[in-house]
């Protein structure tokens, strides 16, 4: 027993041990959490960077007299983060006293009159953000007033002056610390800064290093020491421009706060900008250059007595410069526009909203594949039972209008129920197949049943309704299918399109230096270079330029471009006065391989005006050729509508970029559903890719096309039916690899069976295309026309249409321009 107690402790005892250890690895993983967010709760959540940023405005002084850091960051703090207040308060008052007691009093007052105006005022006026620098005005310039009355007995006109200065700059500090601000105290940034957002922080930091003027060690400013790792930091992360400018403000804080250190302007920003420029040398370069700077500048400034003391504090600050992790330079360079950190942000930034979009696309995509399946699905029924079945309520509706009543009603549905239900069937399809019922089953029936007659014209009455029913069903899944077929294009199309989101823009700065260099070196002027993409086959470059008046671009850019990347290059678009200075952006693009040129033909029956054909040749994208026929059933204008109109639909749904085959399913549906009239329309296609000549011929109820090459003539034919004559079919889809110097001749059938006295129309025509010498598409196609109407007699029978497609190599209209010394650009090349 005992035993039996102890091995059903034994797990238990094992249980409460692995639930110990398991609380103790929590316990100790919130331990290392917390600590690790111990600075961060200090600095933030306790108020204690604010106390420190108070403490130090509250100490800085512009000209030894004015107070005016002190009320703008406290209505900062106030406006943005109001619990924090009381800190701010306590922060800049002790500040204050450091310097005079008495400032600590101006500093309590001018915060407390701030207080009383802002709670009267809000009343009034509800927008707080421009009503602050206002009430920081006033309530400096009151304070400032106030206490000079009370400590001196009068207010001079100095004291006015002083009042209104002060006044005035604290009303610009208090919109500048508004946007800096949030800057230091947020703990996370979501966004870039600007260039305004820049400076302000810069003069928010300055302001603060005036603060420790007075606080020297070893005989080395605190101040200067601050204010040199500063303009370190930033000409580091932002280079030349951007220290120089933290120089300049930095130098320009420092100096009203201290006339002595006027000198430090120019030293910070010389430093700054050569601490820039020497950035490509790491932490060392830009050392160097302030530590030049401090020499050159210090010499001039202090002379030779201060020099020592001047080059120790940029060696101070250029040690903590050096010491400065890595991590924290790099996350402000995130914020600073122009910086290689900041790039990569902005393109994480754009490759989640790329990617969030995609997905949208590609949800849509399934979405519309969901809605086509489900379209489609409703297909899948048995023929013969869905016949059975409308048979069953048929007869039964007739039943019900003329046997309810009939006293031989059971003898007839119960008795000898397959007998009746056998006669009235036979009575029903041969009234459907002849229009009348067949004398024998009439007979037999007027013997069989007392309501003969009634019943015939019962079920006469009634299939005429049947029949429509049928009809409208057919065209209702007819419909069903159209629609499935359109939402599976769609969801072809949009998942297309998100693939085509997906694709990163690569860095080809590189790239666009290269070939800016290799232009400009040239002589040519050119404003920048902006690659998109640089696949072979594929390029697709914009360039600015000054002018392009007399064809620069087409006849010297594109050229040169075309040696620099090997192959074809020319101008796609030209859009003049595109920017502010003037200068005109031009698109270039790889050139196509191969070329179209058509000629067409074509003359309505009898010599009338209008026919019944219609030909359509388009671009399709960038690299497809599109060359059409249609024929409308019969001649004259109503053909020529439906012919015109089904290749109208045809190049919007492909310019769409749906598949060709659907396309023409989708056209079939919309004729055969849109009009009760027995409406056709035949349509020959040829979709022909201008990169490597290859075609795809699709044939719905049209004639044969035929391909020149050289002495040889081949045919292309397919087998379909016009287009509305049936609502479901499947397109059958030729290739063909054409080649440079072919013909593709395609005709109507007004041409191919044109002469009625030709037996063997196929050997006609390839005999008439093959004695045609000449090459230009134009003259073949007038030609052709010319002899099938010689043939018939000079008559019009029909009407004629007949388009010719030229096939050529497409060479550029300038050839290359060899550049020397140009490095070879890294791109992708084609499979």
């Amino acid at each position: 027993m005992f035993r039996k107690v102890l091995k059903a402790v034994e797990p238990m005892r094992g249980a409460v041990l692995s639930d110990s250890v398991d609380s103790d690895n929590q316990l100790k993983g919130r331990i290392t959490e917390r600590l690790s967010n111990l600075p961060s709760l200090i600095l933030y959540k306790w108020g204690f960077l604010i106390f420190i940023v108070g403490f130090l405005l509250g100490r800085a002084m512009i000209l030894s007299e004015m107070l005016p850091f002190i009320l703008p960051f406290f209505a900062a703090i106030f406006l943005l983060k109001r619990e924090k207040a009381p800190i701010a308060m306590i922060a800049l008052t002790s500040g204050a006293i450091t310097l005079v007691p008495i400032h600590g009093g101006y500093a309590f007052a001018s915060i407390f009159l701030f207080l009383i105006l802002y709670r009267f005022s809000t009343k009034l006026y509800a927008d707080k953000l421009k009503l602050l620098p206002i009430l920081v005005f006033s309530s400096v310039f009151i304070t400032k007033v106030g206490f000079a009355y009370v400590l001196e007995g009068t207010v001079t006109n100095y004291v006015w002056l002083v009042s209104v200065v002060e006044g005035g700059i604290s009303f610009i500090l208090t919109m500048i610390f508004i946007q800096s601000v949030p800057i230091i105290m947020e703990r996370k940034r979501k966004h870039s800064l600007k260039n305004e957002e820049i400076i302000c922080l810069i003069i928010l930091l300055a302001s603060i290093m005036t603060g420790a003027i007075g606080w020297v060690i070893y005989g080395m400013a605190l101040e200067h020491i601050f204010a040199r790792y500063l303009v370190l930091i930033f000409a580091f992360v932002g280079g030349a421009a951007i220290g120089s400018t933290v120089g300049v403000v930095t130098g320009l804080i420092l100096s009203l706060a201290s006339v002595a250190s006027l000198y430090q302007m120019s030293l910070l920003a010389f430093s700054g900008l050569l601490g820039g420029l020497l950035k490509e040398g790491k932490k060392i370069g830009v050392g160097a250059g302030l530590l030049v700077g401090t020499v050159l500048i210090g010499l001039y400034g202090d002379g030779s007595g201060q020099i020592g003391t001047t080059i120790m504090e940029s060696l101070v600050a250029i040690a903590i410069f050096i010491i400065t992790p890595r991590n924290f330079i790099m996350k402000l360079a995130k914020y600073i526009p122009g910086t290689a950190e900041y790039w990569k942000e902005q393109q994480q930034y754009l490759r989640k909203f790329r990617d969030v979009t995609a997905g949208k696309v590609e949800q849509f995509s399934t979405l519309f594949q969901t809605l086509s399946n489900s379209f489609s699905n409703v297909h899948f029924t048995n023929d013969v039972e869905d016949s059975e079945r409308e048979v069953d309520y048929f007869l039964s509706n007739v039943t019900e209008k003329t046997c309810q009543m009939c006293f031989r009603k059971q003898q007839c549905w119960t008795t000898n129920f397959d007998k009746t239900y056998n006669y009235m069937q036979d009575i029903m399809v041969s009234c459907e197949e002849e229009g009348q019922v067949c004398t024998k089953i009439k007979s037999d029936w007027s013997r069989y049943c007392l309501k003969a007659e009634k019943v015939v014209h019962v079920i006469q009455h009634e299939l005429s309704q049947y029949q429509a029913g049928k009809k409208l069903k057919k065209q209702l899944l007819e419909s069903r299918r159209l629609v499935a077929d359109q939402l599976l294009g769609v969801s072809k199309v949009m998942g297309d399109f998100a693939k085509e989101i997906q694709k990163e823009r690569e860095n080809l700065q590189v790239q666009e230096e290269q070939i800016l260099d290799a232009l400009r070196d040239a002589g040519v002027d050119i404003g920048h270079v902006e690659i998109f993409r640089l696949d072979e086959g594929n390029v697709d470059i914009e360039v600015s330029v000054p002018t392009n008046t007399h064809g620069e671009c087409e006849k010297i850019i594109g050229p040169m471009l075309s040696h620099i990347l090997e192959e074809s290059i020319v101008v796609k678009k030209v859009e003049k006065d595109f920017y502010p200075n003037g200068h005109t952006n031009v698109s270039f693009g790889s050139a196509k391989q191969f070329v179209i040129e058509t000629g067409i033909a074509t003359v309505a029956k009898g010599g009338a005006w209008i026919s019944g054909d219609s030909y359509s040749t388009m671009e399709i994208g960038s690299s497809k050729y599109a060359v059409a026929i249609s024929d409308g059933m019969g001649n004259g204008e109503r053909a020529h509508l439906e012919s015109n109109e089904t290749l109208k639909l045809l190049q919007n749904i492909l310019h769409s970029g749906i598949e060709e085959t659907v396309a023409i399913k989708s056209i079939n549906s919309v004729l055969s559903l849109r009009s009760t009239d027995e409406i056709f329309s035949t349509l020959d296609l040829a979709m022909i890719d201008l990169q490597d000549a290859s075609a795809k011929f699709l044939k719905i109820g049209s004639t044969p096309s035929f391909i020149k090459k050289g002495e040889k003539v081949r045919m292309i034919e397919g087998s379909n039916l016009p287009m509305g004559i049936i609502n479901e079919f499947d397109v059958d889809v030729v290739s063909e690899q054409l080649k440079p110097g072919d013909l593709l001749i395609m005709m109507s059938d007004g041409i191919f069976d044109g002469p009625k006295h030709v037996e063997n129309n196929e050997a006609w025509m390839k005999r008439i295309i093959k004695e045609i010498k000449s090459e230009d598409p134009q003259e073949v196609a007038d030609l052709i026309i010319e002899q099938v109407i010689r043939t018939s007699e000079n008559r019009i029978e029909d009407d004629m249409t007949v388009v010719v497609a030229n096939i050529e190599r497409n060479l550029p209209k300038w050839a290359s321009i060899p550049m020397y010394e140009t490095a070879s650009l890294s791109r992708k090349r084609a499979l």
